[in-house]
């Protein structure tokens, strides 16, 4: 069983930055991937970024690529996810999910588990 929680998130201006955090606790040697999802109110939940635990693949949703970046510090079992230049509708709650199938980075919410409780993202204009 693997426990996230997810932490960076606040109010900020358009043009500016953020650094999520998603740290992993328990039996995190078994996850294929960790991914950050967000969702905007009224909206499905989106595939953000994403990484694999071996070789440290990555992937990314056409509307974040080049602004976001998403890295890991195996030492402390934390996945981050850079956010640069971040815009309005960047707003959301952003989760972090484990894969466990090794089927390259999923990117619907269906293949992923033990999502943390979010953190906030507010870009104002």
């Amino acid at each position: 069983q693997v426990h996230l929680v997810e932490s960076g998130g606040g109010l900020v201006q358009a043009g500016t930055s953020l650094r999520l955090s998603c740290r992993a606790s328990g039996s995190t040697f078994t996850w294929y991937a960790i991914a950050w999802f967000r969702q905007a109110p009224g909206k499905e939940r989106e595939f953000v970024a994403g990484i694999s635990s071996v070789g440290g693949q990555t992937a990314y949703a056409d509307s974040v690529q080049g602004r976001f970046t998403i890295s890991r510090a195996n030492a402390t079992d934390t996945v981050y996810l850079q956010m640069n230049t971040l815009k309005p509708e960047d707003t959301a709650i952003y989760y972090c999910g484990t894969q466990y199938s090794p089927i390259g980075i999923a990117t619907l919410p269906a293949w992923y588990h033990n999502w943390g409780q979010g953190t906030q993202v507010t870009v104002s204009t």
